[in-house]
This record gives C-alpha cells, sequence and structure tokens, in this order.
C-alpha cells in the first residue's frame, strides 16, 4: 500500500493506494498504530501535569502522540541503520538497502520497491550491505532472529521478554532496546533516560531521570516525547524525525 496523510486542521487526511483492496482494514489499523490514534490523551495530560516540572510542556502541547510503527522489523532496522549517523545519511543507506534486497510491487500503475522483510536481509550477504562491517552484522543478526521466530517485534509480544531478547542481540543496547520497544511493540511507559536530548531537556527543567521517574508512569513515552519536542527545532530528535539521531549503542 502506499499511503499518504496530510493535516487538515484538527484532522487527518489519509489518502491509501492499495495494490489489493482486501488489506484496507490492515492499512487503516496500521495506520492508526503508527500514528497513535487509539491514545487517550486527555487521560495522559491529566497524568502527566501532575508533576509541576513537567507540566509546563505538557501543557505547551496537549495531546501529543506516541508514534508507533506499521512494521516492527522495518523499524529495529531503521534503528540500527541510524545509529550515529545523521538522519538524512540512514535514509540514503535505507534507501540502498530496499533498492538491493527489498521486493518489487505494483500499486496503481507505478512500480516500486517495498522493504525487505526479515527473511530476505537474512539471505543476504552482511558484506554486501551498504554500511560498516559491525553494523552489518548486526542487522543480519536481527533480521535472522526475527525471520527464525525467535524475536517477535509486534505489538502484542511481550515487552519485557522481546526487550530482554533484543539486548542479546550485537549491536543493541539500552538505547535501541527502549526506542524499539516504546515504538514497535506500542510500549506507553518507556523512559528514554539514556537518551542525551532527553536528558539535557530534563536537566534545563531541573529533572533527574536517573530515578526512572516512576511518578510519570504508565505514560512515561509520552513524558520522553515532550522532552524531545521541548527541543525542537534547535535539535533534530526521534520525536520529530522517527529516525534516532542521538545514542550510545555501538554495534
Amino acid at each position: 500500500a502506499l499511503i499518504t496523510v496530510r493535516s487538515a486542521g484538527a484532522t487527518l487526511l489519509c489518502t491509501v493506494e492499495l495494490a489489493d483492496h482486501r488489506d484496507l482494514v490492515a492499512v487503516v489499523s496500521r495506520v492508526r498504530r503508527l500514528l497513535d490514534l487509539d491514545a487517550d490523551p486527555a487521560a495522559v495530560d491529566a497524568s502527566l501535569t501532575a508533576d509541576p516540572a513537567l507540566a509546563p510542556l505538557v501543557r505547551a502541547r496537549r495531546g501529543l502522540r506516541s508514534p508507533g510503527a506499521v512494521d516492527g522489523f522495518e523499524l529495529a532496522i531503521r534503528a540500527l541503520v541510524g545509529q550515529q549517523i545523521s538522519v538524512a545519511g540512514a535514509a540514503t543507506l535505507l534507501g540502498r538497502i530496499a533498492a538491493a534486497h527489498g521486493t518489487a510491487v505494483t500499486i496503481g500503475d507505478q512500480p516500486r520497491r517495498a522493504f525487505p522483510t526479515a527473511s530476505e536481509l537474512a539471505d543476504a550477504d552482511p558484506a554486501a550491505l551498504p554500511m560498516p562491517r559491525g553494523r552489518a552484522a548486526a542487522v543480519h543478526a536481527l533480521a535472522a532472529a526475527v525471520a527464525g521466530g525467535d524475536l517477535d517485534l509486534d505489538p502484542g509480544a511481550d515487552r519485557a521478554a522481546t526487550r530482554a531478547a533484543l539486548l542479546k542481540l550485537p549491536g543493541v543496547g539500552p538505547w535501541t532496546g527502549d526506542y524499539v520497544a516504546m515504538r514497535a511493540l506500542a510500549d506507553p511507559d518507556v523512559l528514554m533516560s539514556s537518551d542525551l536530548g532527553a536528558r539535557r531537556a530534563a536537566a534545563a527543567l531541573g529533572i533527574d531521570l536517573a530515578d526512572g521517574r516512576p511518578g510519570w508512569a504508565p505514560w512515561r513515552s509520552y513524558a520522553t516525547h515532550h522532552l524531545w519536542a521541548s527541543r525542537a527545532p534547535a535539535d533534530t530528535s526521534p520525536a520529530m524525525t522517527a529516525l534516532p539521531t542521538t545514542t550510545e549503542d555501538t554495534p
């Protein structure tokens, strides 16, 4: 499917082009997941404004959502590829990966290239991936784990077990594990305490993330997005770009 979403005031307009119209229900579900449309923003805001230090950020951006993903595997690969490089550089690499290993599809009358599945990347030669050897090995290991059924990156997966499994893979540290849990698994309660941008935003408010901020539970993902958003546009953050730009993980 080719999906275009644009803002129209208080609403979003979504245009969908399908290769198979039977996929419409699944597409709508994935778009809702991507845009976090099933959240209750009023409940989230009410809970987070109970912290006087965080309240000004929440009031400035009422209803801020926590973006998900249309495909957990692709999101995880994007997180790995985007480590310690620019967003533009990551986009270029991802396009090259899709061109070399993805599947050709036709939507309408336009030929396109789908992002490779876990099986397709697991079958690829890591040496042929356009990135440093260590990162290529990390991408291949992640693809093999998902293709082999050892790792489930869908929202219904056990979050604690999935994060633990992710951290056993090469190149996956706490930042990537948390980011994937937040986005791919739709976990509403992930505090990105290892993220440099989040720590700086919190420090500016006199907040120490080291204690895990239990008072923000069960909405710590939303609190993280408020911290990220408070640094925009001066700092480009995952909240704005949907790609990691600040991570301490090193494949």
